[in-house]
């Protein structure tokens, strides 16, 4: 048996598994359905979460300093 005769016959076999196919699939259909959810949220939504977060860091430093600073 060739080299070339063994390579094909080991591609063959390669292209005609499926295992692990299904798994495949459903990684790629839930990338495709939250990758532009992700964008629209990073694009839209980020903003609103970052003033958001900012807003609450500043009340929590504002409590802080008036709890430990009584007057």
């Amino acid at each position: 048996m060739s080299i070339t005769t063994a390579f094909r016959k080991l591609m063959k076999r390669v292209h005609n598994d499926e295992r692990g196919s299904v798994s495949l699939e459903t990684i790629l259909i839930i990338g495709a359905i939250a990758i532009p959810i992700l964008i629209v949220i990073i694009k839209f939504g980020w903003p609103r979460i970052r003033d958001y977060f900012f807003q609450g860091m500043d009340n929590l430093e504002d409590e802080s300093d008036r709890l430990t600073n009584p007057t």
